[in-house]
């Protein structure tokens, strides 16, 4: 812990493998930890604050990080404050105005107060529609499962579109994705019926888990609202205390969803061996973040959306990007531990990655990926999209084990990158290149 003229410090253990780093602004009154509570502030903020009323922090040289973070906080309140100031300047008479008929400036407007006021309200009224979303994709599902999956109307594209249409309004955009992807599984396969049932019964569970956000653990809570999709704002995010790694760019995923394309990437932490998925977008003849290059590494802040979700943002780059450097490969038996770990705590996720030692192998009329640990399916060229990359895989490996990243799905595994003693090649699912200009 540490203090100095204008702010907090501290470490607290939590829950969590890695204790929650907390900084509180004590002279503009504002907070930022890594915990994933919703609260403001967080106990940990205000257990700090405790602490130093009682004169159990001593005065230090704040650490960088702390530093560059109130700075950046000074700079955001003196500009809101000379915004409202300007405005209240811009309401009184130019010409004749004396000194006593000009509003008095001796007490600062309360900014900070009026900017969570309308944050409170907006949050407020997106929340409302939110729960009358879920409300109404529970109802739906009701009457998917009254009718059995054998209902004709199932077959329409424009039943699956229409509700996601309505979650869209709803503000729970990334269940709007899941009913349009879950409509490209009807007749996709012989066993399609199983696949829809079970997505269906994700959708139940977010939907129910949504409604309940108020009496979920805080973690738990952050988790499921991002899955419903609740937007977290970018600047919010990146206030928050970085997760400072060399990151390897492990691996690459593009896919398309509902005209957009969106590129996923895999970094793992060389010190921490945490998980972190960068996303960007691209709209028509727009073109996707090339700045992380699969295959290299790079020291770098990133700052994790709030939950266990591994979504993260990059800040600040320490030095320029290495080349020739992979994560660490476990065996199948370690990858789907990994997997396991992560599940348990989202278990509605539907892409994880992980890098393991394994060779290409068929079993029956499907390819898997197998040592003498166990085996992996991979996923089938239909449920793909893009391709699966196996030729290049049994290129490349010859049929012997060699270090892969992989995304992992319901539907099996998509090898992304093949990891090689002196370069990795990336492999994995591209969306139509001519969705994206050449820019």
């Amino acid at each position: 812990m540490g203090a100095d003229a204008d702010a907090l410090w501290g470490s607290c253990r939590g829950s969590g493998a890695e204790p929650y780093d907390t900084m509180v602004d004590h002279v503009r009154v504002g907070f930022a930890c890594t915990c994933p509570s919703r609260k403001r502030p967080c106990k940990h903020a205000i257990a700090l604050l405790l602490l130093w009323v009682r004169g159990q922090v001593a005065d230090s040289v704040a650490p960088a990080k702390v530093e560059s973070w109130a700075s950046r906080r000074a700079g955001a309140v003196d500009a809101a404050q000379r915004k409202t100031g300007a405005a209240s300047d811009a309401e009184t008479t130019d010409e004749g105005a004396t000194t006593d008929e000009r509003p008095s400036h001796d007490s600062e407007p309360d900014t900070e107060s009026l900017l969570d006021s309308d944050r409170d309200q907006t949050r407020n009224d997106r929340v409302e529609r939110m729960f009358a979303g879920l409300t109404e994709l529970d109802r739906w599902l009701d009457d998917r499962i009254r009718t059995g999956l054998a209902d004709a109307s199932l077959a329409s594209y424009s039943t699956w579109d229409s509700l996601a249409a309505r979650l869209v309004d709803a503000q729970a955009g990334s269940l709007a994705n899941r009913i349009r992807r879950l409509a490209g599984l009807v007749g996709a396969s012989p066993g399609w019926h199983d696949d829809v049932l079970a997505e269906l019964g994700m959708l139940h569970l977010l939907s129910q888990a949504g409604r309940r956000l108020g009496s979920l653990p805080s973690p738990l809570a952050d988790a499921v609202a991002t899955s419903v999709g609740w937007q977290v704002r970018q600047a919010d995010v990146m206030a928050g205390v970085p997760d400072t790694d060399q990151w390897v760019v492990a691996g690459r995923s593009d896919t398309r969803e509902d005209r957009i394309e969106v590129r996923r990437l895999w970094l793992r932490g060389f010190e921490s061996g945490r998980w972190a998925l960068v996303l960007s977008f691209a709209a028509y003849q727009q073109s996707l973040d090339t700045s992380l290059e699969v295959g290299t590494s790079v020291e770098a802040d990133l700052h994790r959306y709030p939950g266990p979700a591994l979504r993260a943002l990059v800040g600040t780059r320490h030095a320029e990007p290495l080349g020739g450097v992979h994560p660490p490969a476990h065996t199948v038996a370690g990858a789907c531990d990994e997997l396991g770990g992560m599940l348990v705590n989202e278990p509605w996720l539907d892409r994880l990655p992980v890098t393991l030692r394994a060779s290409l192998s068929r079993s029956g009329s499907r390819w898997v990926l197998t040592d003498d640990t166990g085996s992996l399916p991979m996923v089938e060229a239909d449920n793909a999209g893009a391709g699966t990359g196996i030729a290049t895989l049994l290129a490349v490996s010859g049929g012997g084990p060699v270090d892969l990243t992989v995304e992992w799905t319901p539907h099996g595994v998509i090898p992304l990158t093949i990891h090689l003693a002196d370069r990795s090649i990336d492999i994995g699912p591209r969306a139509d290149d001519s969705f994206v200009s050449a820019a």
